[in-house]
C-alpha cells in the first residue's frame, strides 16, 4: 500500500514539472516553402515588336520602360558631345520645345562608336547638355549602337528583318528614327539630315494628331 501511494505521489509531482517544461518549448513553426518571385521578361530584338517594347537606364542610371512613350511620337536619336553634327542638340531642343504640347518627345541616347566622340561619364553628358544647349528632351545612358556590344534596342533598329525599310547599320552619330503612337518606326534618317530639315518636319507633323 505504501509503495502504490509512493509511487502515486511521484506521479503527481512529476505531471506539473512535464507541462511546464511542455510549455516552456517554443511551438513549431509550419514550413512554408518559399520560391523565388517571377521576374518579368525583358525584351530581346529577337522578342520585341516595337522599339518601345524595351527598357533602358536613362541618364540618372533609372530604369526607364519605354512603353511610357506609347502614344506619343518619338524620335530615338543616337548623339555625341564632340561630334561636327553636336550642334544638332540645338536644333532637336528647338523641336521638342515647338511640338512637345502636341504629345512629341525626343529620346537622345548617347554613344561613343564613333571615334570616341562621346567620352565623358554620364553625369558629364547630362551637364554638357544643358548647359550648352539647355537640353531638357529626355537623355539616357551611354548604350553601343553598333558592333558586338550592339545594345538590345539598336539590334532590333537595325535589323532588316524587324525594322523593314529602316534597317541597316548605324553610319554615324545622330542617326534619327521616327517612331508613331502605335509604336511602329516610321522613318529613318541620315545624320546629314537635320532635325529642322523640311522632310523631319512633314514627317513629325503628319504623325502627330492634328492641333485643336
Amino acid at each position: 500500500m505504501r509503495a502504490f501511494v509512493g509511487l502515486l505521489a511521484w506521479g503527481l509531482c512529476l505531471g506539473p514539472v512535464v507541462a511546464q517544461q511542455s510549455q516552456d518549448q517554443p511551438p513549431q513553426r509550419k514550413m512554408v516553402e518559399t520560391r523565388p518571385a517571377t521576374q518579368p521578361a525583358t525584351a530581346t530584338a529577337q522578342t520585341a515588336t516595337s522599339p518601345l517594347d524595351f527598357t533602358m537606364k536613362d541618364i540618372d542610371g533609372r530604369e526607364v520602360p519605354l512603353a511610357r512613350y506609347k502614344g506619343d511620337v518619338v524620335l530615338i536619336v543616337n548623339v555625341a558631345s564632340k561630334c561636327g553634327f553636336t550642334p544638332q542638340y540645338k536644333e532637336l531642343q528647338a523641336l521638342q520645345e515647338k511640338y512637345g504640347p502636341r504629345g512629341f518627345r525626343i529620346l537622345g541616347l548617347p554613344a561613343n562608336n564613333f571615334k570616341q566622340q562621346e567620352p565623358g561619364s554620364n553625369a558629364e553628358i547630362k551637364e554638357f547638355c544643358q548647359t550648352t544647349y539647355g537640353v531638357t528632351f529626355d537623355l539616357f545612358a551611354k548604350v553601343s549602337v553598333k558592333g558586338d556590344d550592339v545594345c538590345e534596342l539598336y539590334k532590333f533598329l537595325t535589323s532588316e528583318e524587324k525594322d523593314p525599310g529602316h534597317g541597316g547599320e548605324i553610319a554615324w552619330n545622330f542617326t534619327k528614327f521616327l517612331v508613331g503612337r502605335d509604336g511602329k518606326v516610321l522613318e529613318r534618317f541620315e545624320p546629314t539630315v537635320k532635325p529642322d530639315d523640311p522632310a523631319v518636319i512633314r514627317a513629325i507633323e503628319a504623325a502627330l494628331p492634328k492641333p485643336g
